[in-house]
């Protein structure tokens, strides 16, 4: 794709704050006809810069109370030892977010909980379970200052 221009930065940034909004209704904020809107948020897809459109959950509504960060070391870093990982911790459904890392640990995870107990669990059943691990070190957030879903554009 190319450059992004101001209408495409416009329109990112509306979608961005309003994922849900009409074509239409976006079409008259960044001053375009319907059709080119389309024609340009057709592209923009196609092209990777815009990867889906998701609802944020509250997790608080959820019952989700408790937000672990973990750090995971391997016993290598093979190419075959990172995939098995990779793989299996995709399955886990309280993961947020998995990030490769370079540094001390091999990898750093966010995880859900509803409570200490459900972190136990998700520790015992499935975090300690996965492939290659020698090591978890965990540490719960006390309180989240920013979640900050949109990258600046």
């Amino acid at each position: 794709m190319n450059a992004l221009d101001t209408i495409d930065t416009a329109m990112l940034r509306i979608l961005q704050q309003s994922g849900r909004i009409s074509n239409a209704e976006l079409a008259e904020r960044v001053g375009l006809s319907p059709s080119a809107c389309s024609r340009r948020l057709d592209i923009l897809e196609k092209s990777g810069v815009i990867s889906g459109y998701h609802a944020h959950l509250s997790q608080k509504a959820l019952d989700y109370t408790m937000i672990a960060i973990v750090h995971i070391s391997l016993s290598g870093q093979f190419a075959k030892t990172l995939a098995e990982f990779e793989t299996a911790v995709k399955l886990c459904p309280n993961v947020l977010v998995c990030y490769l890392m370079s540094g001390e640990y091999d990898y750093i995870l966010r995880v859900a909980a509803k409570d200490l107990a459900d972190y136990e669990r998700i520790h015992r059943d499935w975090l300690s379970a996965l492939p290659h691990v020698v090591k978890i070190n965990s540490s719960f957030a006390l309180r989240e200052i920013i979640d900050r879903p949109n990258v600046g554009v």
